[in-house]
C-alpha cells in the first residue's frame, strides 16, 4: 500500500510540474509581461531537471541552446511527433516542447530585424524537425492545403516581414546576406521591386533568383516523377527492328507453326507502340496576378518553363489582373517572368481571354490552365468565355488561388459552374496539376 501511495504522489508531482511549465508558457504567449510565480516555478523545475536556464528566455535561439549544450539536439528532433510513453520523461518533454513552442509562436510586436528574422526561421525548422518533418516542409505544404499548422506557420513568417524595413536591410550587404529566401519575402521583394535601386535592388533580385532556383529543383522532380502521358494509338509505330516486338510476334503467329518442318512461318511482324504524338501539345498558361497570388506566380510560372523545356511542348504565359501581358518571351526563365509582373489591382479576365484566344490553333491539342480565386468583375462574360473554350475541345484546368498564407478562397459561384461543366477546380498539393499536365502533355 505504502509504495502505491508513493508511486501516486510520484505522478501528482510531475503532473504538477508539467502543469507548471505548460501554464508558463501559455502565460507567455498571450502576455509578454512575465508571471513571477510561474517564472521562479519553471526555473526551480528546470534547475531540478539538469537543464540550462535558456531554455526558458525565449530571446535565446533553439540553436543557440543546442550550439551550447549538444547533447539536447537528439531530444529537439523527432520531440512531438514521437511523445513516447517515458512517464518519468514527460517534465523533460514538458520544457523542450515549450521552448520550441515559444519561440516560433510569441513573436512579440514592432519591428522586425534581418537577425531576427532569420532566428525565427531557424527556430520554425527546429520546430519542424520536432514534428516529423524536414525544415521548410510545413511551411512549403500551406500552399497546397490552405489549412492546419503549415499556414500558421507562414502566416506568422509573413507578419514578420511585413514588420521589417525590407528596403534599409537590402541596402546593407551584411544584413541582406543574412535573409532567407521565403514565399513571404519574395512576396513583399516582387511588390517593392520598382521602389528599389543600386545595392538593394541587387540585393532583391540575388534573393529571387535563389529562391526560383530552389523551388524549380523541387518542382523538376515532382514532373520527373509524375505518371506519364497513356500513348497515343492513332500514331503507327516506326517498323525499324529495335521496335520489333519478338514475343506479340512468335505468339500472333502460332497458328502458322509446322510440325513436319519444324518452323514457325511468320506473315505479319508486330511493332511496339511508342511514338506519343505528331504535333507538339500547346499550353497556355494564364495567372491572376492581382491580390495576394504571389504563391501561384511563383510555383507556376516555374512549372511552365520546366514543361517549356519538354520536347514537343510548347508553352505560352499570360498574366492579367485589369490588363493583360504575354510573358511568353520570358517564359523560359521564371525569374524574369516574376521582374516583369506586377502585383495588385483588380481582376478582369476578359483581357486574358482576348490574349488567350488566337493562341489556341489546334483546340483538341491544347491545354489552358487558368490559375485565380476567381472573384471577376465581369462574372458573366469571363464564364462565357472560357465555357466556349471548353467546348471548342480545349483541356481546361481551373486552380484555385492560393495566399502566401496558404489560405485558399475561390468565388463559389465559378466553382458550381466548373463542377457542372466537368472540369473542377483543382485545389490541394501542386502535384495534383504536375500530374494532370504531364498525362496530357506528354
Amino acid at each position: 500500500m505504502s509504495e502505491l501511495a508513493s508511486e501516486s504522489v510520484s505522478v501528482s508531482a510531475g503532473e504538477t510540474r508539467r502543469q507548471v511549465l505548460y501554464w508558463r508558457l501559455l502565460s507567455r504567449l498571450f502576455d509578454a509581461e512575465e508571471q513571477a510565480a510561474l517564472e521562479s516555478a519553471s526555473m526551480a523545475i528546470v534547475g531540478d531537471l539538469g537543464l540550462p536556464a535558456a531554455l526558458l528566455d525565449p530571446a535565446v535561439s533553439v540553436d543557440t541552446v543546442v550550439q551550447r549544450f549538444p547533447q539536447l539536439e537528439r531530444e529537439f528532433d523527432g520531440l512531438m511527433s514521437d511523445p513516447g510513453d517515458d512517464r518519468d520523461g514527460e517534465v523533460r518533454r514538458a520544457a523542450l516542447v515549450s521552448k520550441l513552442l515559444l519561440n516560433v509562436f510569441a513573436t512579440g510586436s514592432g519591428n522586425v530585424t534581418a537577425e531576427q528574422l532569420q532566428r525565427w526561421q531557424a527556430d520554425a525548422g527546429r520546430f519542424e524537425r520536432a514534428m516529423g518533418c524536414e525544415p521548410g516542409q510545413l511551411r512549403g505544404r500551406a500552399a497546397g492545403t490552405g489549412t492546419g499548422l503549415g499556414a500558421a506557420l507562414a502566416g506568422i513568417e509573413g507578419d514578420l516581414v511585413s514588420r521589417m524595413r525590407l528596403r534599409e536591410v537590402l541596402a546593407d550587404n551584411r544584413l541582406a546576406r543574412q535573409l532567407t529566401p521565403s514565399m513571404s519575402l519574395i512576396e513583399q521583394l516582387l511588390r517593392d521591386k520598382d521602389n528599389l535601386d543600386g545595392t538593394a535592388l541587387a540585393n532583391a533580385k540575388a534573393l529571387i533568383r535563389r529562391f526560383v532556383d530552389e523551388v524549380a529543383e523541387v518542382l523538376r522532380t515532382q514532373v520527373a516523377q509524375a505518371s506519364a502521358g497513356t500513348i497515343d494509338r492513332s500514331v503507327p509505330p516506326k517498323r525499324v527492328f529495335r521496335n520489333l516486338d519478338l514475343d506479340r510476334t512468335i505468339w500472333k503467329n502460332l497458328p502458322n507453326w509446322s510440325p513436319e518442318d519444324e518452323r514457325l512461318y511468320v506473315d505479319r511482324l508486330y511493332y511496339r507502340q511508342t511514338a506519343k504524338r505528331i504535333e507538339p501539345a500547346r499550353l497556355i498558361v494564364v495567372v491572376d496576378q492581382s491580390g495576394s497570388m504571389v504563391d501561384a506566380m511563383v510555383n507556376c510560372t516555374i512549372l511552365a518553363s520546366i514543361f517549356a523545356g519538354l520536347p514537343k511542348v510548347d508553352v505560352h504565359l499570360i498574366a492579367y489582373d485589369t490588363r493583360a501581358l504575354d510573358l511568353t518571351p520570358w517564359v523560359h526563365d521564371p525569374f524574369e517572368v516574376l521582374l516583369h509582373t506586377h502585383l495588385g489591382g483588380g481582376t478582369d479576365g476578359t483581357v486574358a481571354l482576348d490574349l488567350a484566344r488566337p493562341k489556341i490553333t489546334d483546340p483538341r491539342n491544347s491545354v489552358v490552365v487558368w490559375i485565380s480565386d476567381f472573384y471577376e468583375w465581369q462574372e458573366q462574360a469571363v464564364w462565357d468565355g472560357m465555357q466556349s473554350i471548353h467546348r471548342a475541345g480545349v483541356k481546361f484546368i481551373p486552380v484555385g488561388s492560393v495566399s502566401s498564407g496558404g489560405h485558399q478562397s475561390v468565388n463559389p459561384w465559378f466553382r458550381q459552374r466548373f463542377k457542372d461543366q466537368g472540369t473542377p477546380v483543382l485545389s490541394g498539393h501542386i502535384k495534383k496539376l504536375v500530374t494532370e499536365l504531364k498525362n496530357f502533355l506528354v
